[in-house]
């Protein structure tokens, strides 16, 4: 799946109550595309009690911004994670990217009826289905976006012939 496997960051985020979708390379890989991902992207319910949750795991697995230039290791705010922008942060567990919205306006509510449950693997999960997932890619125009959506479609294909 990646570099360093996100199983840890799930089991960790489920254990702490955390609502979340995972989107981007892992959710591809969940639903078996073959690709490789370098880290874990998610997008979290946006509630007071949801995000507190969400940073007290933060909090206690050291999380920063990992594209900081100045390297201060700063941490993320509860402010940051109210909002609506993307936080790519390091933890001891590895990469997480949490997105407060997918695309403008695209947050967990919106996108919740764009996903599939998936009781397989470590821990049950709330993942964006392929469909959505194409989309988005296509939307982001960016050349590491473009490069999976070909297998993807074929992933899609592969599933709708079953």
């Amino acid at each position: 799946m990646a570099s360093e496997s996100p199983d840890s960051i799930l089991i960790g985020l489920r254990e702490a109550a955390v609502e979340h979708i995972v989107v981007g390379g892992t959710a591809a890989v969940l639903l078996g595309a073959p690709i490789v991902t370098e880290d874990l992207d998610i997008v979290h319910r946006r509630t007071p009690e949801n995000v507190d949750c969400l940073l007290e795991w933060l909090t206690a697995h050291q999380a920063y911004h990992r594209f900081d230039l100045a390297n201060r290791k700063l941490p993320p705010t509860r402010e940051v994670l109210l909002g609506s922008g993307h936080v790519n942060l390091q933890t001891t567990l590895g990469k997480l990217d949490v997105l407060c919205e997918l695309e403008p306006g695209k947050g967990y509510e919106e996108l919740l009826p764009d996903t599939v449950f998936i009781d397989e693997g470590p821990v049950p999960l709330r993942v964006l289905d392929l469909p959505r997932l194409i989309a988005a890619k296509s939307a982001a125009g960016r050349a590491k976006d473009r490069a999976v959506l070909p297998l993807l479609v074929a992933t899609l294909d592969e599933r709708r012939k079953k």
